[in-house]
């Protein structure tokens, strides 16, 4: 906050001055806000910061009550007690994180709170293991242990569509094909991680299979292109290479069947006109010397 504070005088006193140069008749106005505006983003930055710090704390350190409030002697060894009231306060935090998470629209803070419940649940898990709890506590930590897990679940979920799905559609406004491949595969690291987690669940195995599709498709588009491309300059058995290949990632990457047949057949027609058109040239179509005839000519005949 020192730094904060002395940042927005800096930034007061030199808008001010570039201000009064420049001939502004209220120049103290602009740079107050300016200077406003820094220490209330510093602020808001700080409060969250320390939020996430003690939640972080509770959930570490909460659950466990010092063995020297039972045991003031260091020579005895300690024995670890569990508080439910403790559990309870490091519960009710964990949910107000998790309301903040679920309104915010920023996808890693899902993955945070899914660490949360992580740790939250191996507290639990530590207490219920013990032997200093009596029934009625029992009770009170498994019922706060299926809470945690159900938010546990809830936030990696989230997290892993928001996240594949936001990288799905940065892949979609690429320009280069490696560069939509590349983060696609990037959304399915983010599945992948889930999938660690929770392996039989079908929304991810689902998304999973949506974003192969959607990179095979990639990958028949960049080589239908340049199929059509070579088709149109003359290339005629370079264009058949190009659709063999489009047929390849075709049938070997993960695509419905419907797609897949619906695609092969038109690369196929466009092969069987290539190797008609190769057959009624009087001339090589690739590489081979001038006869007189543009390049259009070859094409259009």
């Amino acid at each position: 906050m020192f730094a904060a504070i002395a940042g927005a005088g800096v930034l007061f006193f030199a808008l001010w001055w570039m201000l009064v140069t420049g001939g502004d008749e209220a120049p103290w106005i602009s740079a107050g806000l300016a200077a406003s505006v820094v220490l209330l983003v510093s602020l808001s930055a700080r409060e969250v910061v320390m939020r996430r710090a003690w939640t972080r704390y509770l959930l570490e350190n909460g659950a466990q009550d010092h063995s020297s409030r039972v045991n003031p002697d260091p020579s005895v060894p300690a024995q670890k007690t569990y508080s439910s009231k403790a559990h309870t306060a490091n519960l009710r935090a964990l949910q107000k994180q998790s309301a903040e998470a679920d309104a915010s629209s920023r996808p890693e803070l899902h993955l945070e709170i899914f660490e949360l419940c992580q740790n939250f649940l191996a507290r639990t898990e530590e207490a219920l293991n013990s032997n200093s709890l009596n029934a009625e506590r029992r009770s009170i930590f498994r019922a706060g242990q299926e809470r945690a897990r159900a938010l546990e679940k809830h936030h990696m979920l989230t997290w892993a569509r928001e996240s594949s799905l936001a990288l799905t559609h940065e892949a979609q406004r690429r320009a280069r094909t490696s560069d939509k491949i590349e983060t696609a595969y990037r959304a399915l690291d983010c599945l992948d991680s889930a999938l660690k987690v929770f392996p039989t669940e079908s929304e991810l195995n689902a998304s999973k299979l949506a974003i192969w599709e959607f990179i095979a498709s990639v990958k028949v588009a960049h080589w239908v292109e340049l199929a059509e491309r070579a088709a149109f300059k003359g290339h005629y058995r370079r264009a058949i290479n190009r659709y063999k290949d489009a047929l390849f990632y075709l049938s070997r990457d993960t695509v419905k069947d419907e797609v897949r047949i619906a695609g092969a057949e038109r690369i196929t027609r466009e092969i069987d006109l290539l190797r008609e058109r190769i057959k009624s040239s009087h001339r090589p179509p690739d590489d081979s010397p001038s006869t007189g005839r543009t390049e259009g000519e070859d094409v259009i005949q």
